[in-house]
């Protein structure tokens, strides 16, 4: 069997008497294996399943031939899947292995085909993974809980486009971690679900702070990430983001539906700590409605927006649209390119547009000139003076 045509491996059963291991001499119950992409090169990653905890390591195929090895003198079950079959073996009283072969049917050869060439399959269903499960997205068998089923999609999607940012991050140094701040985390879902991404899948050692002002959501997540074992690594305090004085500098920035202005202020301290990476999802643009068409008498042609101002649900929508507009553009004056996307489906949320911006590096001075022109040209023709400006205005004096 080649390291290419295995898929995952299941070792279950520990023998009575066998050595502990794990802190405290807590031994591990199970031990879950799985081909997974590591920096272009294929890595086995091994979860080691403990009563209220799971552990993770990364290993090469020869490393891992050799751990599985070691781990089966521990064990008596093993499951192992490859592209064309499955195979269990099973320790016997005679202390004899014994294999027991499955053909896996077309059908599910080529599932298996499809999930190894999809390019951004971050975590897939059917698999059990424990932040999944503890925050009540997946059942424990891998199943995603029907109601939460929503949530999952929004998860994945979220990784993929973290995923598409990976290059622009500082390559991986034994210095320091790579340092993650996520403004207004909330319940955490997408904290939890960066952690598992940049540290377990992507093998990179990772700072995450979740700031929150929500003293009970906070404590709560601060308790799941020490259930998971996951605290060195995934940390959660209380504060507001404009007040924010526990970082000097972060790689990337999260800021997921912080209301109205707070998106502004996530975004001032993300560029002026040099993110490489902002992703922002804004939310309720209260700001910027309040001052469209502010000026009736002005030369500017307000008059033929009228039918779009004098609507509230219509002017709702013209502020949204508006005001990220003008923060899209204001990131390019600052230095960063900017992508918008659909963040999820319109029929969840209209709030569903993530800004994602990248710190644009060997690009000549005119692109940055063009931006501020076409910046200032936007913001005076809807005549306003929006939050974002005299911020970032106040940061660069």
């Amino acid at each position: 069997m080649t390291p290419d045509a295995l898929r995952s491996v299941v070792v279950t059963g520990r023998r009575k008497g066998a050595g502990k291991a794990g802190a405290a001499d807590e031994p591990f119950r199970r031990v879950d294996v799985e081909a997974i992409a590591l920096k272009g090169k294929l890595n086995f990653q091994f979860a080691y399943r403990f009563a209220a905890k799971v552990t993770h390591r990364n290993l090469l195929p020869e490393e891992a031939k050799a751990h599985l090895a070691e781990l089966m003198d521990s064990f008596t079950q093993a499951q192992v899947k490859t592209v064309g079959a499955e195979y269990h073996l099973a320790l016997g009283r005679d202390a004899k292995w014994s294999v027991r072969k499955s053909v896996v049917t077309a059908p599910a050869a080529r599932e298996a085909g499809e999930h190894n060439r999809r390019k951004n399959y971050i975590l897939p269903e059917g698999k059990p993974i424990p932040f999944l499960i503890r925050l009540g997205v997946m059942a424990r068998d891998g199943r995603v809980i029907s109601a939460k089923y929503d949530k999952f999609r929004q998860i994945n999607r979220f990784l993929e486009m973290v995923g598409d940012t990976l290059e622009a991050l500082p390559a991986e140094s034994e210095e320091r971690p790579l340092r993650v701040i996520d403004f207004g985390s909330g319940k955490s879902y997408l904290t939890f679900a960066l952690y598992h991404f940049l540290h377990i899948t992507q093998g990179r050692s990772v700072q995450i702070t979740g700031l929150d002002r929500k003293r009970d959501v906070i404590d709560g997540c601060a308790r799941i990430a020490a259930d998971l074992g996951w605290s060195d690594g995934l940390k959660f305090e209380t504060g507001d983001i404009a007040e924010y004085a526990g970082a000097t500098s972060a790689d990337m920035v999260v800021s997921l539906h912080a209301c109205d202005t707070a998106t502004d202020d996530a975004i001032l301290k993300a560029v002026g700590w040099g993110a490489s990476v902002i992703l922002s999802v804004p939310c309720c643009q209260h700001e910027v409605n309040g001052k469209l068409g502010g000026h009736p008498g002005a030369d500017l042609p307000m008059a033929a927006l009228r039918p779009l101002l004098k609507h509230g649900i219509f002017k709702e929508r013209l502020a949204a649209l508006v005001t990220d507009a003008l923060r899209a553009q204001r990131l390019e004056t600052a230095g960063y390119q900017v992508q918008v996307l659909e963040f999820i489906d319109m029929e969840h949320t209209a709030k569903n547009l993530l800004l994602r911006a990248v710190r644009r590096t060997g690009e000549p001075a005119s692109v940055g000139v063009r931006a501020v022109s076409e910046y200032a040209a936007f913001r005076d023709f809807w005549q306003l003076e929006p939050y974002i400006d005299s911020l970032m205005r106040r940061a660069e004096d």
